[in-house]
């Protein structure tokens, strides 16, 4: 009987220690399986926020490469192939805005009145159907036509011109045809080695394409009308006689400059052309169209441009500025006061623009020179008519700094327009 209690006891015993063993290992395992549960939380909050975070990026990009049109692989496509193919791409967006112009002129000889032909480019402004060239193109014309790539023609009137800049405005009536104007770009923001590309017809040959590099900026040129155009670029892409009046463009097919002159002793392509500048194309082709004409600011004075020899002569301060020599009689610069001097000085030479016009010549120095307009220095002649082309209009008042018998003045002047 003692056995059996003790067995019992003993059953009781192993019972209870496997319940308390069962228990605590349940126990465990719900502990482990509530931190199973919140890890599981975790990660999955972990991960929805990261996937929010990649959405929102992807998004961003997406948002960014729409705004640019392009995709990640366009845009590698198209930063190559502008890189490797500019001049290609530029004229296949250009090639049917530029035209050959051919007039009918009428020339002055010994023997009388005769008629001669006169061949050039130009380019489409707008859709109304003006056309830009150069007024040496189209001077003395009695009949002017305008010849497109794709063999189509159209009798052309001349809307107006400006001797002044060699700047001419054609109108065609292009009925059905859909014309393609080119944008004008900004040449003041233009940089020495920038490359370009010149279309024109030279020597006939229709859409002829030629690219180079700006060599040079700030250069002045005689136009037909014997005023100085300041601020010209010269550039060496190839171009000839048939080039002018034809568009410079740069890689974007703006238009930067009307091709207008080439450096030659043979009238054949030296290594150096020159074209009128597009902020000076912008400005007298929107008046020619409203008015037939332009109206350039106009000072009245006469000069050479201040170098060593002068301002030592003169004894200057410095060897820069403008030396008035002649002021035209009831001129702007006549009714604000300006001097030329009246003593008379052999000098080496002189020029204007770079050009020389006096070479061991006697000359008036004495007179005022003009250091700065409206603040804005003045190292010769070239700067003061930038200033005024680029910023002025006849009317408008200018103050000139200049220097008069050893001290600096100020001298206000109301600009009038360059006579016809």
């Amino acid at each position: 009987m003692r056995t059996i209690y003790v067995l019992v006891a003993l059953s009781l015993s192993i019972s209870l220690l496997t319940g308390a063993g069962l228990l605590f290992v349940y126990q465990r395992i719900t502990d482990l399986t509530v931190k199973i549960n919140q890890f599981e939380e975790s990660t999955n909050q972990s991960l929805t926020n990261l996937q929010h975070s990649i959405k929102n990026w992807v998004a961003s990009i997406n948002e960014k490469l729409g705004e640019m049109n392009l995709t990640g692989r366009e845009q590698t496509v198209v930063v190559i192939k502008q890189n490797l193919t500019a001049p290609e791409l530029v004229y296949e967006k250009v090639k049917d805005s530029v035209v050959l112009i051919k007039a009918t002129v009428i020339v002055e000889t010994l023997l009388g009145r005769t008629y001669a032909s006169s061949q050039g480019s130009g380019f489409v402004y707008d859709s109304l159907g003006h056309i830009v060239t150069n007024f040496h193109v189209i001077e003395n014309a009695i009949n002017v036509e305008v010849f497109f790539p794709d063999r189509t023609s159209f009798k052309a009137e001349i809307v107006g011109f400006d001797p002044y800049s060699d700047i001419a405005v054609l109108r065609i009536n292009s009925g059905n045809k859909t014309l393609h104007p080119l944008a004008l770009g900004n040449s003041s923001n233009l940089r020495v080695g920038q490359p370009v590309i010149a279309i024109g017809n030279p020597f006939g040959f229709a859409a002829s394409l030629t690219s180079g590099v700006i060599s040079q900026l700030g250069r002045c040129l005689r136009s037909p009308g014997g005023k100085l155009v300041p601020d010209v670029i010269q550039f060496d892409a190839a171009v000839n006689p048939g080039s002018s009046g034809g568009p410079l463009l740069d890689y974007s097919g703006k238009v930067i400059g009307i091709t207008t002159a080439i450096y030659s002793q043979t009238r054949e392509f030296s290594g150096i052309g020159f074209a009128i500048p597009s902020n000076i194309i912008s400005k007298v082709v929107s008046s020619i169209i409203k008015t037939g004409k332009y109206r350039h600011p106009y000072m009245g004075i006469r000069g050479v441009d201040v170098n060593s020899e002068i301002a030592r002569l003169m004894n200057l301060p410095e060897a820069r500025g403008f030396l008035i020599t002649g002021v035209e009689k009831n001129s702007p610069a006549d009714k604000a006061g300006l001097r030329a001097g009246n003593k008379i000085e052999m000098i080496s030479e002189g020029t204007i623009c770079g050009f020389t016009v006096y070479s061991n010549e006697k000359i008036n120095l004495g007179g005022d020179v003009i250091l700065a307009v409206d603040n804005v220095k003045i190292f010769g002649i070239a700067d003061l008519l930038t200033y005024l082309e680029e910023h002025k209009e006849p009317s408008d008042q200018v103050v000139l700094t200049i220097y008069r018998d050893g001290r600096l003045l100020n001298v206000t002047l109301t600009l009038g327009a360059f006579p016809p």
